[in-house]
Formats: C-alpha cells, structure tokens, sequence
C-alpha cells in the first residue's frame, strides 16, 4: 500500500513539474528594446536584411500542437508577442504552441473624389461601408488609409467642403490619409479645417513653408501605429502634382519632387525602423497607368532595393493596377471617382522569427459589396450637413436634352464671354472667352430636372474669372488653334495680328497658368464660378428646349 502511494505521488509531481514547464516555459520576460518588441526580431527592409519574395504562405495551423497546451493567445501576448521561437516556421510557437502568427488587414481608398451618396450616375460608398464594418468582425486586425483626393466632386461633399468626407472616415476609424492634388482645391485654409476635425494624421512628407523653410504646420511626415503588437510605420506624400493644382492655390509652399522626395522619405523610413516599425507602407498621390505599368513613373526604385518601403499605395492617374516590383514591394491603386472600389493588401507577421509574408493583393470593388445593406451612416452624415447642404439639393430648372462633356465646356466659354462683356465690354474690346474648362465625372448632363449639386459634382472647381490681356502671337497659339481648350471667339486666327494686344475673359485656371501667357487685368469677383453662371442659365430657361 506504502509502495503504491509514493508511485502516485512521484507521478503527480512529475506531472505537477511538467505543466509548470510548459505553462511558464515560454513567458520568461527577455531583454526588450525601448518599442517594446524585441530587437532580435528580423523583419525585411531592417539592417540590411535580405527582403522575402512575396509567397503564398502554408495554411495557418488550427489545431494544438502534440502538448497540452492551447493555441490562444494569452492576454498579455501584445507586450510580449516576442517571447516565443519558431524555428521550424509552422506558425506555432515551438515550446507552448501558441500561434505566433497576426494577420493584418491593409484596405486602401484613392481618388474617392467626394462620391459619397449614390446617384444615378455614380455609387456611393453606401455598401462599402457596410463591407468594411464587417471585415472588423473577421479580419483579426484592420487598417484603414487613403492615397488623397478624397473630398472634391461630390454634391455632399463639396458643400461641406469636404467634411462630411473626413466625418465618415473618422467613424470608420481610418489611420492616415495622404494629401492629393485636389485637397487644394479649396485652399490651404480648407485642408487646415479638414485636419482640425480629423482623429486621423494627415500626411505629406514634402510639402514645405516657402517663408521658414520648414513642414507645412497641417500635414504630419508619417505616423506608428500598431496592430497586434505589429509596429506600422506609415508615410504619406504628394507627386510631382503641381500642373494640377491651380497656382493661386499653393501660393507660398513647395513640394520637394523627385530626389529630394526620396531623401525625405529614406530619412523617415529609418527613423520609423529605428522606432520599432516591423512594415512601412508608402502612401503616394501618385501612380502609374493601368495601360502601360511601370512603377519608374512616380517612384524610386531604391526605397525597395534598401528595404526603405515594404507597401506601396498610390493614386492620381485613376487607374487600376496591381503589379510587384523587382525587388517584392507591391504597387497598388484602386481607380478613381469611385468607380472601382478600393485595394486591399493582408500581410502575416511572424513574430517568432521575424518573418513578414504578403498573403494577398486584390480589388474590393462595387460588386463585391453590391448584395450588401446600406450603412445608415451615410444618411445619417446627410442629415447632419443638410442645413449646409439642402439647397444644392432643389431644382434649378429643366433640361430638355442630353448635353455632352463638349456641349457644357463650350456654353460655359460662352458664359464667361457674355458676363465678361456685360462686366468691362463698355471699357474694352473683348474678342473671346474661354480656356482649360474640363468638366469632372459624370462629364455629362441628362435630361430632366437639374439640380445645383449636379452641376457642382461636373464643374467642381472655385476657379475666379479674370479680364486678362495677350499678345496677338499667343492667343492664337494658345487659345484659337489649341483645340484643348473650349472658347467662345468674335475673331479668327487669320484676323489676329501677331504683335498686337487683345482682350480675353479666362478663369483663373488658365489665366493664372503661366503657359497661357496671359497678363491679368481685373478680378470679375471671388465667388462666381463656372457651375454658377451655367445655374442661372437653366434657370433662365436657356437649355429647357
């Protein structure tokens, strides 16, 4: 009876002794570096390490390994995801079986263009929404980000100018946006507004103060976030975009293009590694073409080479793409004017052994989510701005026919002769209008009742017009004989004399481009714009047969 009692109890503890090795074994606490991951672990693009070829990973493990142990993560695991080994890279921790593997969920908009409600011509982000509320309950970790041109071209956003824009993406929680070309469209003062309601950093690495030579004060260079106990370092750019902003508007900054840019983002990549950060993801409004890609268009080449940027968002060019560069970064861009969708990139950090794997790139378009409900959000951000917003909404007046990006750009020219006449025709003798006048998606007007909001959506820009004065030579070469431009003329080219001077009405668009070669004269006034003369027209009847 003694005998078999002390077996037991010899068995019991070394039972005892076995668990407390497996249960403790791996959370002995080893040294961690001030970002609290441990500076043993290897991720690409950090000292010179050699960067993995995108794989398709093995299937994530879901049972327990041959111990006891379960594969839950303990609670502490996001201060101490380091604390385990992987040696044979299954994803499970070698000595407790722990997964040691965070997916990570990377969803990117580009050139949404203030498309936020669903029109006729045009869906809005109603079930794209709903789509990304539902990857939060799936996905284990999300981040949300955008390339830029976010808040130009809507009805709803426009009217805000472009809040209710940021007011959605602050309730889905996005993580960083890019400034685009079109965030100035309103000027500078209307971004700082936009960054103030922001709960998301807005970056541009290189858009600097002409006066102190520093930042800009309303845009960040990057920020950290983390996921999972996954360090993200994010930074965010501008291209070399300056021939598509108007010049009044950038009055007093520059944009650091090319090397420069490079540099800039070079230095901060480091300071993020430095800091922890396991993944950089570039966010660029910029990008190639979906016809003819080739990521040497907008990027250098070497922040891939020197592991500088791991992912890379882009926009601008509103195409299409997903390709891989030749050293394994992935360059995405999702469309524009909301027609496609947005990009999506789900990356596995091993946090074992440092390894970072790219498991998927693809599109989630209109599509996808068409099945899908509309998120209430959408109405509810209406009626919130609809005091700001309502009358954009009311019709102005009917339209008998279809009129064509052409028929619009060419009425508007005309527009701008007859309220130039009305305005200086007593003083001088103006013998056209007319100029770079581009409408925007949907480009076109159909039949039936118009509403301001729709003109607002096809001619967005806040674009003044001027009395300018040019030389003879250059309003042939750059208005009467280029037929980019849309222009009403009481003169032909073989009437103008070369080296005389004329009168011209242009908006400040074209006016104020410096290949115009146009000399301002006067400031019809700040607030008539293109969209607003075409309204009264409808209203006076002028396109109701």
């Amino acid at each position: 009876m003694g005998n078999k009692f002390t077996i037991k109890l010899l068995a019991l503890l070394l039972v005892l002794v076995l668990c407390t090795s497996v249960l403790f074994g791996c959370f002995d606490i080893p040294t961690i570096d001030g970002t609290g991951v441990s500076s043993s672990t290897t991720t690409f693009g950090i000292g010179g390490t050699t960067k993995p070829t995108t794989t398709t990973p093995t299937t994530r493990p879901t049972t327990t390994s041959t111990t006891s142990t379960t594969t839950t993560k303990p609670d502490d695991w996001d201060d101490y995801p380091s604390d385990h080994s992987d040696v044979d890279n299954n994803g499970l921790c070698d000595d407790c079986g722990i997964d040691v593997i965070e997916t990570i969920d990377f969803y990117n908009f580009n050139d949404l263009h203030g498309k936020f409600e669903d029109t006729d011509s045009q869906p809005g982000v109603d079930e794209l929404t709903t789509y990304l509320e539902n990857r939060k309950g799936v996905d284990e970790h999300t981040v949300f980000l955008s390339t830029g041109d976010m808040w130009q071209g809507g009805t709803a956003s426009n009217g805000t100018g472009g809040k209710i824009i940021t007011d959605w993406m602050n309730y889905l929680g996005f993580d960083a946006m890019a400034l685009g070309n079109h965030e100035f469209d309103w000027g500078q003062d209307a971004i700082r507004e936009n960054v103030e309601l922001a709960e998301f950093p807005i970056l541009a690495i290189n858009i600097y103060d002409n006066a102190t030579g520093k930042r800009v004060d309303y845009c960040e260079p990057s920020v950290m976030i983390e996921r999972g106990g996954a360090k993200i370092g994010i930074i965010g750019a501008i291209g070399d975009c300056y021939s598509s902003i108007s010049s009044e508007m950038t009055k007093g900054i520059n944009f650091k293009v090319g090397s420069a840019l490079t540099s800039l983002v070079k230095a901060e990549s480091d300071k993020l590694r430095e800091a922890g950060a396991d993944i950089i993801v570039y966010l660029i409004h910029d990008g190639t073409t979906y016809s003819s890609i080739n990521v040497n268009d907008y990027y250098d080449i070497s922040l891939s080479s020197g592991g500088y940027v791991d992912i890379v968002f882009g926009g601008h060019t509103h195409s299409y793409y997903i390709t891989v560069d030749s050293y394994g970064v992935p360059h995405l861009q999702g469309g524009g004017d909301n027609s496609k969708g947005m990009t999506h990139v789900e990356v596995d950090v091993n946090f074992a052994n440092g390894e970072v794997k790219i498991n998927l790139k693809d599109y989630i378009d209109h599509y996808t989510c068409s099945n899908l409900k509309d998120a209430p959000v959408v109405q509810e951000l209406i009626d919130k701005y609809w005091d700001e917003i309502g009358w954009m909404y009311e019709s102005l007046g009917y339209n008998a026919y279809y009129r064509s990006s052409s028929t619009i750009s060419n009425t508007v020219a005309k527009l701008y002769y007859e309220a130039g006449v009305a305005k200086w025709g007593d003083k001088y003798n103006i013998v056209l209008a007319g100029g770079s006048i581009n409408t925007r998606s949907p480009y076109n007007l159909y039949a039936g009742d118009v509403m301001y909001g729709d003109l607002e959506t096809i001619l967005p820009f806040n674009n003044a017009l001027y009395l300018c004065k040019i030389k003879g030579s250059n309003l042939k070469s750059r208005f009467l004989n280029n037929s980019e431009y849309a222009k009403y003329s009481t003169i032909t080219a073989s009437q103008v004399k070369d080296n005389e001077y004329y009168y011209i009405v242009a908006d400040s668009w074209t006016a104020l481009y410096k290949y115009a070669y146009c000399e301002t004269v006067e400031l019809y006034d700040e607030t008539t714009f293109a969209r607003d003369l075409l309204a009264q027209y409808i209203k006076d009847g002028g396109w109701s047969k």
